[in-house]
């Protein structure tokens, strides 16, 4: 059956270039993924898949599953484009990947058991519709996650940070004589020393401070936006706690009343399944993806970092291009995508990734040492 999967994914080939080059030439930002989320579900439902659109209550992102019961095995499917920038993660070519993979072992599926499953998720990485989907417990039922992501090297799934949205809104009266920005410079360089004073791996990014208020309003409301990260959900949880009391006595001296919250879902850091990852590497090297690094860690969030502490899931970096002095993401990383050496990985990964699927199917053994050991 692995040869026939091989056989399949070879034939269909053009059709994964041409969902590429379309995904390409079609970016679509966070949510606003119609043509591109359009254009997979057409495709999937032409080859028998039963799709579930508006996922969620998510307009752009579907469920669609070939075959019944279990083990199922899913691919996660990104293809969200960065506004103005176009494909410079290169998603045009991991929802490539994942389609094709999902293609390939559909079907062999039929002859054996078990379920194939296609997860489109839009949004960004670290805030993506992963975040919703796990919140509304749909990732429970499923046995084996792969979300394949391209890169400059290749290499086996690692870890990333965890990452807690926070937004503090401060209301000062025109009376009051410290300013919102002047109370927003106060915080931050409190918070900057509280910092200095920790020995775990948390740190503040992306800071942003925004007027909320309209200029003839008596009190001006203001909110700062910013981003906890740490190796791990508990660093986070701990050190946002020490910030929430840091705010609050610093708002007490300055007779601001702060109001803090989070803006979007939290991120947690992504526990690899190792077993899974070390079968997948195997099945990479035996499709033609040789040099594999271990462990590349990833020094954002990720959506499917909450989903890794509930179901088995891995990460793999498969490189698109021959320049290791290519960024990602960069315009030329997006132009990578378009690249003949490029378009020959989408192929090795996906013969890689259908096989992997068929292997945890074939051998429950196999299946029950992943689920033991994220057990």
């Amino acid at each position: 059956m692995k040869q026939e999967i091989i056989s399949y994914i070879d034939s269909i080939k053009d059709d994964i270039y041409n969902l590429s080059n379309y995904l390409y030439n079609n970016p679509e930002t966070n949510y606003k993924e119609y043509k591109g989320s359009a254009y997979i579900i057409n495709m999937l439902k032409t080859h028998g898949f039963n799709v579930k659109e508006n996922y969620c209550n998510i307009p752009t992102a579907f469920y669609a599953q070939f075959g019944i019961g279990h083990p199922k095995i899913c691919y996660i499917c990104k293809y969200t484009a960065t506004e103005k920038s176009g494909h410079v993660f290169g998603n045009n070519v991991n929802a490539s990947i994942s389609v094709a993979s999902a293609l390939g072992l559909s079907k062999v599926v039929s002859k054996s058991s078990g379920s194939v499953i296609v997860l489109g998720c839009p949004g960004e990485y670290y805030n993506g519709a992963e975040l919703t989907i796990m919140k509304e417990k749909c990732f429970e039922d499923i046995d084996i996650i792969i979300a394949p992501h391209c890169d400059i090297t290749n290499a086996e799934s690692g870890t990333s940070m965890a990452i807690l949205p926070i937004k503090l809104k401060y209301n000062s009266n025109n009376n009051n004589n410290n300013s919102s920005l002047e109370s927003y410079l106060f915080v931050f360089n409190s918070l900057n020393h509280l910092l200095k004073g920790l020995t775990t791996n948390c740190f503040i990014d992306n800071i942003s401070i925004n007027n909320v208020s309209p200029s003839n309003n008596s009190f001006l409301q203001s909110e700062a936006k910013f981003y906890i990260k740490a190796t791990t959900i508990n660093e986070a949880e701990i050190f946002k706690k020490k910030i929430i009391e840091l705010i609050h006595s610093l708002s007490q001296i300055m007779s601001i009343p702060e109001d803090i919250s989070l803006f979007e879902l939290p991120s947690q850091e992504l526990l690899t399944n190792k077993s899974l990852s070390r079968l997948l590497a195997h099945n990479l090297k035996e499709s033609g993806i040789i040099n594999i690094a271990c462990c590349k860690n990833s020094s954002y969030g990720l959506g499917i970092g909450a989903i890794s502490h509930i179901t088995p899931c891995i990460y793999p970096s498969i490189s698109i291009t021959e320049n290791k002095l290519i960024n990602c993401p960069s315009p030329s990383f997006a132009l990578e995508t378009q690249t003949e050496f490029c378009k020959n990985n989408i192929i090795k990964a996906a013969n890689a990734l259908a096989i992997t699927g068929l292997d945890i199917i074939e051998k429950q053994d196999l299946l029950r040492e992943i689920t033991i050991e994220l057990k």
